[in-house]
């Protein structure tokens, strides 16, 4: 069960009303919409891997927008009937907290567009993969990507 009082400390307030209250953080004026790095990027909370830098594409939205998670199992979605939309909730498997939505709109093979706030993630930079503990990711990145 997820302590508010603990997690109020260890988010910034914007991680916090993102992740804890569903929060949305203003477009263009975020960490990761316009980051083109290699790397991962993490649950903020507990640090699990939800999405890669492979899968990341400028939607035009302004916030960070990927065709896929990381892995399958990685996030949940759930039925979003809120503000007088019917949208699909993405929620992190591990830490059951808000990340954004999910849209049929999306470039890749399935359609899919993962919108999700920054405030949500952590990026994990591919040259700091090996040193942050996450080197069984290497894998995912050609050679020479770093």
């Amino acid at each position: 069960m997820k302590n508010p009082d603990s997690l109020r400390q260890k988010l910034d307030p914007l991680a916090y009303h993102v992740t804890q209250e569903c929060g949305t953080e203003p477009p263009f004026r975020n960490a990761y919409w316009n980051n083109h790095a290699p790397g991962i990027y993490v649950d903020v909370i507990t640090g699990k891997p939800l999405f890669s830098s492979l899968d990341k594409f400028d939607s035009g939205t302004g916030w960070p927008s990927f065709t896929q998670p990381i892995h399958t199992g990685a996030v949940l979605e759930k039925a979003d009937k809120s503000h007088g939309m019917v949208r699909v909730e993405v929620r992190s498997l591990d830490s059951d907290s808000h990340l954004g939505h999910v849209f049929n709109d999306g470039p890749g093979a399935q359609g899919l567009r993962y919108c999700i706030n920054s405030a949500a993630l952590r990026f994990i930079p591919l040259a700091e993969l090996e040193k942050e503990g996450y080197g069984e990711f290497l894998k995912l990145f050609p050679a020479g990507s770093a």
